[in-house]
């Protein structure tokens, strides 16, 4: 029991704290998140209506060839890190020689 009382305190610290709260969420009049408060915002709550949403045009793409060179540069690094050398640190040899090397071997 003893080894679990600190848990058990953590546990019940943690269940009594009170819950944080986020701000709430505000959209302009294109249904886009946006600060509330400010000018070009809607009341709290308020969404863009279907019919609206349905209207307004659809997100741009990323060009494929943006896209291709993301891809090249990404499998680039990987090839990179699958190309080095295995090196695990466990043997003397691994390491370049130290200052204070000369003295433990004297």
């Amino acid at each position: 029991m003893r080894p679990a009382l600190p848990a058990l305190v953590v546990m019940a610290v943690l269940a009594i704290a009170p819950a944080a709260r986020a701000s709430p969420t505000c959209q302009d009049a294109h249904g886009d998140s946006i600060r509330c408060g400010i000018s070009g915002a809607m009341p709290v709550g308020w969404v863009l209506p279907a019919e609206m949403r349905l209207k307004l045009p659809a997100p741009s793409q990323i060009p494929p060839q943006v896209l291709f060179g993301l891809i090249c540069a990404i499998g680039g690094f990987f090839a990179l890190i699958a190309l080095m050398p295995d090196f695990d640190g466990w043997r003397s040899g691994d390491w370049d020689r130290q200052q204070d090397d000369e003295e433990e071997a004297g």
